[in-house]
């Protein structure tokens, strides 16, 4: 396997501004030092962000804050701003490195690297049909939670939820059942079956305990007549 060549931070800052004076053309800036486009495009964000100082070699990794994390994935996902354009202004060093949030807020696996992350959105009451709706394009979107949450101005966390419910009961997991008794509505899993068949049972007892208690009370009140 071929090894990608070495560049020297000279020759790098030369080719960037080279094609950005438009001295030369973005294919030829890439061809005349072999590298792939996505590196050229890598060295002018770093070049747009930092200057020349910016196409050295680090001496140590950057530190990014959570807030600044937080902003840079929001703006992404909104639509309306540029991957490039969004390195640029929060100083990123790449734009895998902007991804890769994006890909830890949208899996759900690393999301308290953000401030408030979860919580970006208020929860909000919707429909049925809302909610069906919603599940049905995340899945269809690869479960971008992050993305479909801002969509609908909706929370993450409902987001997932919901999207978990769909998955495994259909429409009917997404039925609003708060404040209804249990077993008072179809049983959606054998989970909810089982717990519907608890609550039955303990209501029949309840209901036995009362009438002997009952029953009681009138055997005492025939024998305190007689």
């Amino acid at each position: 396997m071929s090894r990608k060549p070495k560049v020297a931070a000279e020759e790098k800052v030369r080719i960037v501004e080279a094609y950005l004076m438009g001295r030369i053309s973005w294919t030829e800036a890439y061809e005349t030092v072999g590298v792939h486009k996505t590196t050229l495009r890598y060295w002018i964000t770093r070049y747009k962000t930092e200057g020349a100082a910016g196409l050295l070699t680090p001496k140590r990794s950057r530190y990014y804050t959570k807030e600044t994390k937080h902003s840079a994935v929001i703006e992404l996902l909104s639509g309306k701003t540029s991957i490039q354009e969004i390195c640029i202004k929060y100083k990123i060093k790449s734009e895998s490195q902007l991804r890769a949030w994006v890909k830890a807020y949208n899996s759900h696996g690393e999301i308290r690297i953000f401030t408030g992350g979860s919580n970006m959105t208020k929860k909000r009451e919707t429909t049925l049909e809302e909610r069906i709706e919603i599940a049905r394009e995340c899945i269809n979107k690869s479960n971008n939670y992050g993305e479909i949450a801002l969509k609908y101005q909706v929370s993450y966390s409902q987001v997932y939820g919901w999207v978990n419910k769909y998955r495994a009961m259909g429409e009917a997991g997404l039925e609003d059942r708060r404040g209804r008794r249990a077993g008072t509505l179809p049983s959606r899993t054998p989970e909810e079956e089982l717990r519907d068949r608890v609550a039955q049972l303990e209501r029949e007892k309840l209901d036995l305990e009362m009438e002997n208690e009952l029953l009681k009370k009138v055997k005492e009140w025939e024998r305190r007549r007689r």
